[in-house]
């Protein structure tokens, strides 16, 4: 009965913030920190605590724009911004988004393919129509639920790295002094992992939930929703421990990447089929089964996450009624453009056109509109009509002009490397 309710505690406490920090760890993000951990070894381990604040300050202060004006990013940009600009945004994120889709489902089908000797081409839609199933016929608590367990899956990452014998003081000790060469290659891949963890999906994902949280919890009480102190501050740790666990998870994959450099002496992975090749006899059986589990995990919640964004952004573009807390009927258009995207993903396996590779030749377009982006969240955030007296702070403030800063000169040095 104790472990009931300390288990019930642990779920009430995890929020939009933790679920949408694990869901940056998705397979994509994985592949793009392994092969930096073989290319870069060491040298790549700072960067996990060097994006922890950044990643932190964008993410609170979408959660915050969401919580306080009761109204998704997409929203709030086209209000406050020319239509041109919202829609292209929706339009250029939507087709990354359903690229990574499609290389998350291509990622999970060949986890269980290798676990359940079926052919992934059968386990591919048995998955997507799952996932989808989930979103529009669960109620939004049993799916919030559901989501917040599976945010637990990131343990089986961390987990994995402990059966590779690592030198645990070393790896800390490349952490905390950094050490970075600015080579072209070293360049794209510093892009590669901003990109894939500082994404924008990220941003409309959490200020929709955070929209979706507060509408919930106002019919619950019947009452009007006041945004508090407390509220606010619940808010921000939620986010920065879903940060937090998200970077944890990130570290450890460099490390492992690092690692499998070390003792197998393999110097690049280009595509899910490698990695489990690769890791699985580099593993072992047990080890193996684990970090399956953990892309299986992630997956079912990175994957409602992407075609969820991409369902919040085109509803604020055009003025339709969204959320996952409603019915099919009451905000069909919302739940259409999720099958569409799901839809699209799946294609991209079907069609035998290979997901990894086109995120390789899309991520420009995530490096090109992030900085964009994070410069209307900062205008956003400033102003008084939407945030009222629960402005971000001047700390916030000033890390999200550092991470805008820092995201604009990694769009430079990747796009002069084209």
């Amino acid at each position: 009965m104790q472990n009931i309710k300390f288990l019930k505690r642990i779920s009430d406490k995890i929020g939009p913030g933790i679920i949408t920090g694990v869901a940056d760890d998705d397979p994509s993000g994985v592949l793009t920190y392994i092969q930096s951990g073989l290319v870069l070894g060491a040298a790549s381990f700072w960067l996990a605590l060097f994006m922890f604040p950044m990643m932190y300050a964008v993410q609170e202060i979408s959660g915050r724009l969401g919580l306080k004006s009761g109204k998704g990013l997409m929203e709030l940009i086209k209000e406050h911004y020319h239509p041109v600009i919202s829609g292209g945004i929706a339009l250029i994120s939507s087709i990354v988004i359903i690229i990574n889709i499609g290389a998350d489902l291509l990622a999970m089908s060949i986890i269980l393919e290798s676990m359940f000797h079926v052919s992934r081409f059968i386990i591919l839609p048995v998955v997507a129509i799952l996932i989808t199933s989930g979103m529009i016929f669960l109620s939004y608590k049993r799916f919030s639920e559901i989501m917040k367990w599976f945010a637990l899956s990131l343990v089986f990452y961390i987990i994995t790295v402990f059966y590779m014998h690592v030198s645990w003081i070393a790896s800390l000790k490349a952490t905390v002094i950094p050490s970075f060469s600015l080579t072209t290659g070293n360049i794209l891949l510093l892009a590669a992992i901003l990109g894939t963890t500082i994404s924008p999906y990220l941003f409309f994902w959490q200020s929709g939930e955070e929209v979706e949280e507060r509408e919930e919890k106002t019919e619950e009480s019947h009452r009007r929703y006041f945004i508090t102190t407390r509220r606010i501050r619940d808010m921000r740790e939620d986010t920065f421990l879903g940060m937090l666990f998200s970077e944890i998870g990130t570290w450890f994959m460099l490390v492992g990447g690092a690692q499998i450099l070390r003792l197998y002496h393999i110097s690049q992975i280009s595509d899910f089929n490698q990695v489990a090749l690769v890791l699985k006899p580099a593993l072992g059986p047990a080890a193996y089964l684990i970090f399956g589990l953990g892309i299986i995990g992630v997956s079912a919640l990175a994957i409602p996450t992407m075609a969820g964004s991409v369902g919040y952004m085109f509803s604020e573009v055009f003025g339709w009624k969204e959320g996952i807390n409603k019915r099919f009927k009451e905000a069909s258009k919302f739940y259409l453009v999720i099958i569409i995207a799901m839809l699209a993903g799946l294609g991209l396996n079907v069609l035998h056109l290979n997901p990894v590779q086109l995120l390789i030749y899309t991520a420009v377009l995530y490096t090109i509109i992030t900085p964009p982006i994070i410069y209307l969240l900062l205008r956003l955030a400033r102003n008084k009509k939407i945030v009222g007296d629960k402005i971000t702070t001047p700390v916030v403030q000033t890390i999200g002009i550092i991470t805008l800063v820092v995201m604009t000169a990694v769009a430079i040095g990747y796009l002069s490397t084209l």
